[in-house]
């Protein structure tokens, strides 16, 4: 299953209407990139959940025992410098960060990028989405970024410069 990208161009869904929708919705993960589309993700099979469980579970155990910032899964939607709301399937940030933000920001969709994300493509994803997913991370501030591609048994790298 593709993900469904709809054109809300002339919609101009506000911040505060987009995180209603994903309220309203939340058997449904949505995603809105920088130019304004609203992205309807399919569920992932078993094999990618467990890939994904997996990576969450080895960046958690890191960072568990050297305690420098906060891990995400892909249920949280960070709100991004560039107008996109996104959900990386794991991130990470650094602590000094994470605590800048109030605790209603904490608890919202997080007006921050993370510094590292991690983005698995199952075997329905299409690679240039994901690529460009990756590129919005980086415009947006974003420190390191995997793109793990199992098919290809690749990965990509994402750095700024």
């Amino acid at each position: 299953m593709q993900p469904v990208v709809l054109n809300l161009e002339r919609v101009n869904l506000s911040d505060q209407q987009f995180h209603n929708l994903c309220q309203a919705n939340q058997n449904l993960q949505l995603e809105r990139n920088a130019k304004g589309e609203l992205i309807i993700m399919p569920p992932v099979g078993g094999c990618s959940g467990n890939r994904e469980a997996s990576l969450i579970s080895l960046l958690w155990l890191w960072n568990n025992q050297t305690k420098l910032g906060q891990v995400f899964s892909s249920s949280t939607i960070f709100r991004l410098p560039n107008g996109g709301d996104r959900s990386p399937d794991a991130a990470w940030i650094r602590l000094d960060r994470w605590e800048s933000l109030t605790p209603e920001q904490q608890e919202g969709f997080p007006p921050i990028c993370p510094d590292f994300v991690i983005e698995l493509r199952s075997r329905t994803d299409s690679l240039k989405p994901l690529q460009e997913k990756m590129q919005e991370y980086l415009n947006s501030g974003l420190c390191l970024g995997w793109l793990i591609n199992p098919q290809s048994k690749e990965v990509e790298i994402y750095r700024p410069n």
